[in-house]
């Protein structure tokens, strides 16, 4: 496990000292909780503001997951592709599995510090929720679902994208794009009927929905049941195939290098012998001896 631990160290440390990756996957979306709790609740009944507020901060924690994922990871990657760093590792005893399960751990661990001061910060701004112990366990593990199927779909960036200043606007467009059309930025009772069929079939809203119904509110908040096990088996099988996709790929394109078979060389022509060469120092020998 030192491979996975210290790609997961590296991970965590690159993120950490880069500034404007922390601005945009915990103050981003915390500055949009504020603004949300205090913007858009206006002429709101006073008894539904607690849970509302509740729910911004859960599209909020979602968009961060989404960012750190699928805007983050892809950079990563690209910027290890430009530097070398992927080159190194191609021609160490690393295996593949090893490298991406350490970047999924980075990733996961900067996801949960941003979901965690999300959630504070939501309820600072007047937030509430309900949550019984087998909903807060329902809930991490929709977050884990929302996580699998955004690295999923970095991983796919990080993998056709081999620049990172394109690897990176390509996953702020992929955010800010499917965000808008499936229910993250806009409640799903605002968008038009095929965005809702979209937003039930897009797993990042669709856990986004069923974390709503478990903590805020119910099915009214979410505006449709995510909870049922039919809409359940379909987020997970969807989040787990984005998943396994990605990582394969990325093992395929990123790593495959190192398993291509050697080219082998054609045999010598029966019959001929190498040519002799002329020995330019006959004495040589005799020097020796």
């Amino acid at each position: 496990m030192g491979q996975v631990t210290a790609t997961t160290e590296r991970y965590l440390k690159e993120t950490s000292r880069d500034r404007a990756a922390i601005f945009w996957i915990i103050a981003f979306p915390i500055i949009w909780v504020i603004i949300n709790s205090f913007t858009f609740t206006r002429g709101m009944p006073e008894e539904g503001l607690p849970l509302l507020r509740g729910s911004y901060a859960i599209h909020m924690a979602i968009l961060a997951v989404m960012i750190a994922a699928i805007v983050g990871f892809p950079a990563s990657i690209a910027s290890d592709r430009e530097r070398g760093l992927l080159s190194k590792l191609l021609s160490m005893p690393i295996l593949p599995w090893k490298d991406a399960v350490g970047r999924l751990l980075g990733i996961f661990g900067v996801s949960a510090v941003a979901v965690a001061l999300v959630f504070a910060v939501g309820s600072i701004c007047g937030g509430r929720f309900h949550p019984t112990h087998l909903g807060i366990l329902k809930s991490i593990g929709f977050f884990l679902l929302a996580l699998l199927a955004a690295v999923g779909i970095g991983s796919i960036i990080g993998t056709f994208i081999k620049r990172q200043y394109g690897a990176l606007m390509t996953g702020v467009g992929v955010v800010i794009g499917t965000a808008s059309i499936s229910g993250i930025f806009l409640p799903y009772p605002f968008l038009p009927s095929p965005l809702q069929a979209f937003s039930k079939i897009y797993p990042l809203s669709s856990c986004n929905s069923a974390v709503i119904a478990l903590l805020a509110g119910g099915e009214e908040s979410a505006g449709y049941n995510p909870l049922t096990a039919g809409h359940i088996v379909l987020t997970t099988t969807i989040s787990i195939a984005l998943f396994v996709i990605g990582l394969l790929l990325y093992r395929r394109f990123c790593w495959g290098r190192r398993w291509k078979k050697p080219v082998k060389m054609l045999p010598p022509m029966a019959g001929k012998q190498p040519p002799k060469t002329r020995d330019r120092c006959p004495n040589m020998g005799n020097l020796i001896n």
